[in-house]
């Protein structure tokens, strides 16, 4: 991952399976900020869900493992992550879109 000077980083999953339609967005919204993460999850029209997340690397390990499961009643096929550049300007909060 790409780290600041403050070990803050950005990581950007696209997470496919049974995940519209059963409060996917919302519950890592959730999960992310009790995690102190910022950044988004959105639906993308291939139906499956992308989430930006920007903050430390245990945070981020934390949410990459959840999104591995989701919330109930979703049924996630595959979470592919990768690191990437923070953003400039970092997210204020954690928003779906």
């Amino acid at each position: 991952m790409n780290g600041s000077d403050h070990g803050t980083e950005a990581l950007r999953c696209r997470v496919t399976g049974r995940v519209q339609g059963v409060f996917f967005r919302a519950s890592t919204q959730r999960q992310a900020r009790s995690l102190g993460l910022v950044g988004h999850a959105r639906n993308l029209e291939d139906g499956s869900v992308e989430v930006l997340a920007v903050g430390s690397p245990a945070a981020l390990g934390e949410l990459q493992s959840w999104l591995r499961d989701g919330p109930p009643g979703a049924r996630v096929d595959s979470a592919d992550c990768a690191s990437e550049p923070v953003p400039d300007p970092a997210p204020g909060e954690f928003s779906t879109r």
